[in-house]
């Protein structure tokens, strides 16, 4: 499937300590990271019927879930595609829960909206920090059009 080129209306980011880099690869013989670590993203639906997509390890445990929500399949999709080829220009951070203790990781956009966080809050500031980075250590090597990250 293939989706309209998005507006240019995002800024750079560069987290603190890391958040992805590029690896020397033959193009010719890269596979997504899909595909080599077994990540695959599910959209699923809410009782009002608005959707929003996980990404989940091979151990079927959520590494991230979309914190908008969207009013179609195509949509959800659209918004985690967006997100993975426009990694770099997202900015984020880690901070405390609003549901009490423990921290999350949010990413969001230059106009502030959050598009993705943290599947779990995190007991300590330092194990949150360290699962955010490697999210965005993640994301340059997904091909969000790639089959095998989804399940469909």
């Amino acid at each position: 499937m293939l989706l309209p080129p998005v507006p240019q209306y995002l800024r750079v980011y560069l987290s603190e300590g890391g958040g992805g880099g590029d690896m020397e690869r033959s193009d010719a013989t890269a596979r997504p990271a899909a595909a080599m670590t077994g990540v695959r993203c599910q959209i699923d639906i809410d009782g009002r019927g608005r959707f929003g997509w996980r990404l989940v390890a091979p151990n079927g445990r959520p590494v991230a879930v979309s914190l908008g929500v969207h009013d179609t399949h195509g949509r959800c999709r659209a918004d985690f595609v967006r997100l993975c080829t426009r990694h770099a220009e997202m900015e984020g951070g880690v901070q405390h829960s609003s549901e009490g203790g423990g921290w999350v990781w949010t990413v969001w956009d230059r106009t502030g909206r959050h598009l993705a966080g943290s599947a779990r809050t995190y007991e300590r500031h330092a194990t949150c920090r360290a699962s955010y980075e490697r999210f965005r250590a993640l994301l340059p090597g997904l091909e969000p059009v790639s089959l095998e990250l989804w399940d469909d």
